[in-house]
């Protein structure tokens, strides 16, 4: 393995080396001179978040590596440009401030907090063209390449659209480090954090009770001297963004050198993923992410093998450095404990030092009987159990989870506490692309989990023993 990659690692890389590779999940511009246009004025335009922040989520992935801590990441299926909001940002914020006090509570460990937010706007396909009644166009690929709407202006790509999700990006990015360090994220908010539309539910019910623990803990701290003028960790949080690394010019424009370090960093994210459909070994994607210094995601679908995936590793890591790598693991329900042990077990074997991440939606999408794409919640359950159960049994760290998810009340993911049903989905069905656990459904997976985290902390079972 080390050899072959010592191979690999005699080609120089550069921000552009990329385009020199085979490239896949790329929209077709129909005016070339105009994108690169773009692309130059995006490179002379401040980057989105600082190569010190980058390091500091390479860190704190480094204690999830270790088993010290646990990954939160979370948030839209693609960002709209027409649900640009503060209140949609706030909310998506909130619900995952809350995921994370269930989560550390149960744990007693850290929660690291990445979101899907502040550039995940592009979406690869299954299909270059979609067909409507004998009418043929390009497939929507997220609002930074073209619009949901089908007609052929819509859905031809239009490079502008890449300056207006760096702006969004950049507003969203400065609401999100508000909300972090200007005393929204205190702990003794924690009863303000809950949305309104789940109050009365039975996860908005299970949350206030913790609330109320956490409170009176709050209470005795502060009368021992320890307030949050004395220890900013209660009045503050990390949070981080991420989102795949797929419109590679795009991303190309905002890598810079870092003065500090003297290597390239990213600036449009702190962590950036490479998608299952981008991870060929010869391929652009990974040509472009081995020269960058980020913590960085490889999706695994059911088609990975334990070699590929030990090759991705070996490029993309050659230094071994904990933190750097993030297995983002999507094989569905019905899938996971066959492909799931061979992996863990192949990079134990190798000694790869990595975060161990399940991503329980893709797999698990269905298309409904009304006609909706949609997600079980009970197959997503299903995931997250096998996903905490496999690590348990191999003796490795289920390190944590990604979700598509949203603050909004929407109907787009079946079942839950709330039992929606192919009937509700219509109600409130507003995703541009995949369907995502609304905050209920959110916050009701993280209290199960976090029965499996305390299990684990206090008796050494795994999640199926406690869920």
């Amino acid at each position: 393995m080390r050899v072959w990659f010592l191979e690999y690692a005699t080609v120089s890389w550069t921000p552009s080396s990329w385009r020199e590779k085979p490239i896949r999940q790329v929209p077709e511009y129909p005016d070339p001179a105009e994108l690169a246009a773009v692309e130059a004025r995006l490179k002379s335009h401040p980057p989105l978040v600082f190569a010190g922040e980058a390091r500091n989520l390479r860190r704190a992935l480094a204690q999830v590596a270790e088993g010290k801590a646990f990954l939160l990441q979370g948030g839209d299926c693609a960002e709209s440009f027409a649900e640009f909001h503060p209140d949609n940002i706030r909310d998506l914020f909130r619900v995952l401030l809350q995921m994370s006090v269930v989560l550390t509570f149960a744990a007693a460990m850290p929660v690291v907090k990445v979101g899907r937010i502040a550039g995940q706007f592009a979406k690869p396909r299954s299909e270059p063209f979609e067909r409507q009644d004998g009418v043929e166009l390009p497939s929507y690929r997220g609002d930074c390449v073209n619009g949901p709407e089908f007609t052929r202006e819509s859905r031809t790509p239009d490079p502008q659209r890449l300056m207006q999700a760096y702006a969004q990006s950049a507003a969203t990015l400065n609401l999100l480090r508000a909300f972090a360090s200007g005393g929204y994220a205190d702990l003794h908010n924690v009863h303000r954090w809950t949305l309104s539309f789940i109050a009365g539910n039975a996860a908005g019910e299970r949350y206030q009770a913790l609330a109320g623990r956490i409170g009176e803990t709050l209470d005795f701290m502060e009368a021992c001297g320890i307030t949050s003028a004395s220890v900013p960790q209660l009045r503050t949080t990390d949070f981080y963004t991420s989102h795949e690394a797929l419109l590679l010019g795009y991303e190309q424009a905002l890598t810079r050198i870092d003065s500090t370090s003297g290597d390239w960093y990213n600036t449009s994210a702190h962590m950036l993923w490479i998608g299952d459909r981008t991870r060929q070994l010869d391929g652009a994607h990974v040509e472009f992410c081995r020269g960058i210094k980020n913590p960085l995601g490889i999706k695994c679908g059911p088609g990975i093998e334990e070699d590929e995936l030990l090759r991705l590793i070996a490029v993309l890591n050659p230094d071994n450095l904990p933190g750097r790598i993030t297995l983002i693991c999507r094989f569905g329900a019905d899938r996971v404990a066959d492909r799931l042990p061979r992996l863990i077990r192949a990079v134990s074997r190798e000694g790869a030092k990595v975060v161990w991440s399940s991503d329980p939606m893709h797999g698990n999408t269905i298309k409904s009987q009304s006609g909706y794409k949609t997600r079980p919640f009970d197959r997503i359950l299903k995931e997250i159990r096998s996903f905490f159960e496999i690590h348990g049994a191999e003796g490795t760290h289920a390190g944590g989870v990604h979700f598509e998810m949203t603050g909004q009340n929407v109907t787009e993911c079946l079942g839950g506490a709330q039992a929606i049903s192919d009937q509700d989905l219509s109600s409130r069905y507003h995703t541009h692309c995949d369907p995502r656990l609304n905050a209920s459904q959110a916050l009701e997976l993280a209290f199960l989990m976090a029965e499996a985290l305390r299990a684990e902390r206090i008796n050494g079972r795994g999640f199926a023993a406690s869920a």
